[in-house]
C-alpha cells in the first residue's frame, strides 16, 4: 500500500497569548512563536481572535499577517464584527467556529444545520475577498450535507469527543467516535469538501486521526504550547510532525 498524502500541520498560538495576558505584560509574543513554529515545520499558523479578546487581539492579527511566511488561518465567530476585521486583512483561511463567553474552549460544533442560511450569507463576502472558508463541525451527516451546501470549502471536524474518551480510559466508546471520524471524513470529502480536523490532539491520539486517509490538515494548539515548557516548541513541533508523517507511511 502507497504512502498518504503528507497532512499538513498548522499550529495553534492562543495560549502564548494566554500566558502574556495573565502577566499583563508584552510577553511571551504571539508573533515570536508563529515565528519559531514556522521554522520548526508547521505549513501554517490558526489564531483565533474572541468576542472577549482573552488571548489574541487585534494586534496580534495585524502583526501575524505583517510578518508570517506561512498561511494564517484566522479563527473566528460568525458575527459582524469578526467579519469586518477579517475582510480588512484578508488571511489565506478563516474557520468559522462556535462561540460561548463562558465556555474555557470551543466546545462543540457549529451548528450548520440549523443556521445553514446566515452562516451562507455570511461566507459570501469572505469567498468573494479570496478567503478561503472553513466550518469547525461535529461528524454527523446532517451538519457536514448542510456545510457542502454552504459554499465553504472545507470542515474542520471536532476531535475534542475522541481526545476525551481517550483521556478518560474509555477506550471502547473512543474507538466508537474515531470510526464515526472516519465516517464523517469519508463523507465530507465525497461532498467535495476539503478535510481537516483538530481540537484536544496531543502524541497520544494524534496517530489515529492523522491516518484517516480523507483529511489534509491537523490544527493543534494547547498541547503544543504546553509541551513547550518541558522541551521547547520547535520539539514539541519536530515529534509531533513525526507522528503525523509515521501514520501516514
Amino acid at each position: 500500500m502507497s504512502a498518504l498524502p503528507r497532512l499538513r500541520l498548522g499550529v495553534n498560538i492562543d495560549h502564548v497569548a494566554t500566558l502574556r495576558n495573565a502577566r499583563g505584560s508584552a510577553y511571551p509574543e504571539p508573533l515570536r512563536a508563529a515565528l519559531l513554529a514556522e521554522a520548526a515545520g508547521a505549513d501554517g499558523i490558526t489564531a483565533h481572535l474572541r468576542e472577549d479578546r482573552r488571548h489574541i487581539r487585534d494586534a496580534d492579527i495585524a502583526e501575524l499577517m505583517a510578518h508570517l511566511s506561512r498561511p494564517l488561518n484566522f479563527e473566528m465567530a460568525a458575527t459582524q464584527e469578526m467579519q469586518d476585521i477579517v475582510l480588512a486583512h484578508r488571511p489565506h483561511a478563516v474557520c468559522l467556529v462556535p462561540e460561548r463567553r463562558e465556555e474555557r474552549t470551543t466546545e462543540g460544533g457549529l451548528d450548520v444545520a440549523g443556521d445553514e442560511a446566515r452562516l451562507t450569507e455570511f461566507i459570501v463576502p469572505l469567498k468573494a475577498a479570496g478567503i478561503r472558508v472553513s466550518l469547525f463541525i461535529g461528524h454527523a451527516p446532517a451538519q457536514i450535507a448542510a456545510a457542502a451546501r454552504s459554499g465553504a470549502a472545507v470542515v474542520e471536524l471536532h476531535t475534542g469527543a475522541y481526545c476525551d474518551l481517550h483521556a478518560e480510559g474509555r477506550f471502547a466508546e473512543r474507538d466508537v467516535e474515531l470510526e464515526a471520524l472516519r465516517q464523517g471524513a469519508r463523507l465530507a470529502h465525497g461532498q467535495g469538501l476539503e478535510v481537516h480536523a483538530g481540537h484536544g490532539l496531543n502524541y497520544e491520539t494524534v496517530a489515529a486521526v492523522a491516518a484517516i486517509p480523507e483529511l489534509r490538515e491537523l490544527n493543534i494548539g494547547h498541547f503544543l504550547i504546553g509541551e513547550a515548557v518541558f522541551v521547547g516548541l520547535a520539539p514539541a513541533i519536530a515529534q509531533m510532525r513525526r507522528l503525523m508523517d509515521a501514520a501516514r507511511a
